[in-house]
């Protein structure tokens, strides 16, 4: 494919399909602050799609409106909402019962469903991403809200009991750490956001959202329902800059709790603005450069379809994409072939052309980031080895296979987060394990290969320095279930359903030696439910 080619999918205004058709612009200029949708009418960020459309002037970018860009006063605003909200842990959302914040959040998630259809029109036409895959973001959001809810259950009921031990009765129970600054990442912005700041609400903290960069309109059919199903100040949206406006929410160290994911650096940099960073709790998902280790013995066929899924799913946009394959020489070459012939087999369009899996790139400039990686190889002795491989347009980039990779090149350690395939042979174990090791970051690889006993050997020493091991499969989160982390510069805390729970909490006890006085008073509270915290209640 090449550049004339990948030209000609972009579509004139009259060949979009209708109910894919974006009529009007979005100029939002509500932002939500103490329960409120507050007006804004100062300056705002123009929002453009990834998608191009055909006019007589050329191909121009879809204009799909535009969000708030706030003033400092505007966020500090914001921030003591969520301060008086949380109120030193006094106020009506940290204290209320867990079963009625388990109602709102409920509550929320059924309201949420009725929006799906602007949702996921959002999604493709702000990120870029194809129907199916928005479509099952958005269904993947709602099921983890009510995987989040049942888990909660579970863990309430298991401290909804009195302990007596050496003579002191206790109840442990977990309570909420305070204000939660919630930032997602733009290649899942709702459900990665999801996955931090609903766990950080239903455990009573109160919470400022900035909705990432690309993908923040997605999130204005939301805003009143967040206003009408939580209490004023519990759930904020801040809009603006990161750089201008992250700085003055962290630097007054009204933040107890930063959910972020995105870049190490850009991690480093919003902690270091914390007044008393030990007192920050942080929970993080950050870079990754997943290695695939394909052995002599791999299944190519199982090896190419499950690399193809693992490097270009949503164009390779995933922090836990395979971002470097490393093939034994022994297999190299069939490898190569299948894998170039399974690539080519790949559509390329819009994000509603049917079974479009190369879709348009929502970072302006990340085509010319990615050619760069590949000029830099091929300068140091790589080719691109698929026909086409590289080509781009505007914001549409036909994947390139760069074969062979060698340390000196920044393929071989800067993650692309794009439709780049560094390759790697290898005779040694050691190349891809000296890699690994090595390595700035640890949030898993995939290791395919037959023998269960070169397969053992290997998996002892890499989950140590790796957070997931995947034999015979793609490097991925799901299922939500199972925790997801990193180690190195990769991640800083543990997110799964119910490791968010307890990431956004702490293991908070009441105790009280054990004595006839101290017995009646505290069956008296639990009888006649005078605390909130102190309960025997089972939630069903």
């Amino acid at each position: 494919m090449n550049t004339e080619q990948l030209s000609a999918l972009f579509p004139t205004e009259n060949q979009i399909p209708g109910e894919f058709k974006f009529e009007e612009p979005i100029h939002q200029t509500e932002y939500l602050v103490n329960g409120l949708l507050k007006n804004w009418t100062g300056p705002v960020q123009a929002v453009s799609s990834p998608v191009c459309v055909k006019t007589a002037a050329g191909l121009v970018r879809k204009d799909l409106g535009s969000y708030p860009l706030l003033s400092e006063n505007e966020v500090l605003e914001i921030v003591d909402a969520a301060v008086r909200a949380y109120d030193n842990g006094k106020g009506q959302w940290p204290t209320m019962p867990v079963a009625e914040r388990i109602r709102k959040v409920e509550e929320f998630a059924f309201q949420m469903k009725s929006r799906k259809n602007e949702i996921v029109k959002l999604l493709m036409w702000e990120i870029g991403k194809n129907y199916p895959d928005s479509v099952k973001e958005f269904d993947r959001t709602v099921a983890y809200i009510h995987d989040t809810v049942y888990a909660l259950k579970e863990l309430d009921h298991v401290s909804s009991r009195f302990t007596v031990e050496q003579g002191i009765i206790g109840q442990i129970r977990r309570a909420p750490l305070g204000v939660t600054l919630c930032m997602g990442p733009f290649n899942y912005p709702l459900n990665e956001t999801f996955t931090t700041l609903i766990p950080a609400l239903i455990m009573g903290n109160t919470v400022v959202c900035k909705p990432p960069k690309l993908g923040t309109l997605l999130y204005r059919p939301l805003l009143e329902l967040f206003r009408d199903c939580f209490p004023p100040g519990v759930i904020n949206f801040v809009y603006g800059r990161g750089s201008n406006i992250i700085n003055p929410v962290v630097s007054t160290g009204k933040i107890d709790v930063l959910a972020f994911i995105g870049t190490s650096k850009v991690a480093d940099k919003i902690k270091k603005q914390h007044p008393k960073p030990h007192r920050l709790r942080s929970v993080l998902g950050l870079d990754a450069k997943n290695p695939a280790i394909l052995l002599p013995d791999a299944d190519l066929d199982l090896a190419v379809q499950e690399c193809l899924l693992g490097t270009l799913s949503f164009n390779g946009q995933r922090c836990t994409a395979i971002k470097i394959i490393f093939v034994h020489e022994r297999i190299a070459e069939p490898f190569l072939g299948k894998f170039t012939a399974a690539i080519n087999n790949l559509k390329v369009g819009m994000p509603w052309t049917p079974d479009a899996q190369i879709t348009p790139l929502p970072e302006v400039q990340k085509p010319a980031y990615l050619t760069e990686l590949i000029q830099d190889a091929i300068g140091k002795g790589a080719n691109i080895i698929n026909e086409g491989g590289g080509a781009t347009c505007e914001s549409l980039f036909y994947p390139a296979i760069v074969y062979p990779v060698k340390p000196e090149m920044k393929l071989y350690v800067e993650e692309q987060f794009g439709p780049v395939i560094p390759v790697i042979p290898f005779s040694d174990m050691n190349t891809p394990i000296r890699y690994i090791e090595e390595s700035n970051y640890g949030q898993q690889v995939s290791v395919f290969g037959n023998n269960a006993a070169e397969i053992a050997q290997l998996i002892d020493p890499l989950v140590n320095q790796v957070s997931r091991v995947n034999i015979n499969s793609q490097c991925q989160r799901g299922p939500d279930i199972f925790p997801f982390t990193g180690r190195k510069d990769s991640a800083e805390g543990t997110l799964s359903v119910s490791d968010a729970l307890r990431v956004f909490s702490i293991r908070t006890m009441v105790a009280a030696k054990e004595n006839e006085m101290n017995k009646t008073m505290i069956t008296q509270i639990v009888r006649e439910r005078k605390s909130n915290f102190l309960s025997t209640d089972f939630i069903l």
